[in-house]
């Protein structure tokens, strides 16, 4: 369970039958008092990012409830009536806690492209340091089959996992997760924590799976988002946003809703992204000096890189060599293999009169980069 009382990174993710309290329109006196709860979180020191469902309803009720075909141009046409309308009710509701907000809209290309991930990543990242709260949506305006995330609560996860998140709350309509389905079995009992690394078939069982007109999916995939989150290091619980005061009651350790404990730490989560999938592009020698920063748990700077081998692009895992062409580390690229080939030996402070940009000082961040 999490320790009150340091700052945490915490994703928020508010499912559609919680943005209208249950009813076919949005309901901003809900709206407003889950806003201040999360205003209050950033008051209190913590970084906050709202993932955030119900595009699709506000452009619903804002045409009238039209009867519509559920292909998908029909819903990326509500998206687009409805996401600005969402936006502007977010922008005037943290206003009144003089808190400024983003939209973030992604696909799973965004998250599965490795360029792509580090550039979103990087980008609320520097929303956060500015202290403002991105507004996360899946981008239903462009998206296909074929790079639909499928719901929210998976949003909300793989988020989780690309800001190295402390914390994921996911508020639906229901108080958490049952051993069985509570509109049918009397005797069903809230799940309050799990601890196994497996879920077991018993609670997939449970947890079913239904969709509804408003939002896009039920509890199985807010059991499958939890997975997903907690073997990237990070807790979950699954709670209901209609429980007073609920964010500031779990901030503070409360038992509420289903706990979920992480399986491996948040640092094991970022390895074990930075280590699979595709083989490392390319390779990068560095000096003794930089050599020896790395093994200490600095960041690997142009000035330590001695060569630059193979074609990679920014975002692309590569290979760290010593002198003596022993692999010591695997990272992330802040920048391709063209760019750092110009870079390669500078001072950071050099870099944007070489390129006429900078994505940063480093060549891999410490964060982005496992010594082997």
């Amino acid at each position: 369970m999490m320790t009150a009382g340091r700052t945490k990174r915490i994703v928020v993710k508010l499912g559609t039958s919680t943005l209208t309290a249950g009813t076919p329109y949005l309901s901003p006196p809900h709206i407003v008092e889950l806003v201040r709860q999360m205003s209050n979180l950033y008051h209190q020191g913590h970084e906050i990012v709202l993932v955030s469902s119900g595009a699709m309803a506000a452009g619903r009720e804002r045409l009238s409830f039209p009867k519509l075909p559920k292909e998908i141009p029909a819903k990326q046409m509500l998206s687009a009536v409805g996401q600005p309308r969402l936006m502007a009710l977010y922008e005037q509701l943290f206003g009144l806690y003089s808190l400024t907000v983003a939209q973030v809209l992604l696909t799973r290309y965004d998250l599965a492209n490795r360029r792509s991930y580090l550039n979103s990543r990087n980008t609320i990242a520097a929303l956060l340091q500015q202290g403002v709260v991105p507004v996360v949506n899946e981008n239903d305006t462009i998206t296909t089959e074929e790079i639909r995330l499928g719901d929210n609560d998976n949003l909300s996860a793989l988020v989780a996992n690309l800001i190295e998140s402390d914390l994921l709350v996911i508020l639906t309509d229901q108080p958490g997760l049952y051993t069985s389905d509570p509109h049918q079995d009397c005797d069903a009992k809230l799940v309050d924590e799990v601890k196994d690394s497996a879920i077991p078939d018993w609670l997939w069982e449970a947890a079913g799976g239904t969709v509804n007109d408003l939002g896009t999916g039920g509890m199985v995939t807010k059991l499958g988002a939890a997975d997903l989150a907690r073997r990237a290091g990070t807790e979950v619980v699954i709670g209901d946003g209609r429980h007073p005061d609920i964010l500031l009651k779990l901030i503070k350790g409360e038992a509420l809703g289903t706990r979920f404990t992480p399986v491996v730490s948040s640092l094991e989560g970022r390895k074990r992204y930075i280590l699979a999938g595709s083989n490392a592009q390319g390779k990068l020698v560095v000096d003794a000096g930089a050599a020896r920063a790395l093994k200490k748990g600095g960041s690997l700077l142009p000035v330590g890189v001695a060569q630059v081998l193979g074609e990679f692009e920014r975002g692309d895992t590569v290979c760290v060599i010593d002198p003596d062409q022993q692999e010591i580390a695997r990272g992330l690229a802040n920048y391709s293999a063209t760019h750092l080939a110009q870079i390669q030996g500078q001072q950071s402070e050099a870099i944007e009169a070489i390129l006429g940009f900078a994505y940063g000082d480093w060549v891999i961040h410490h964060n982005d980069m496992v010594i082997l």
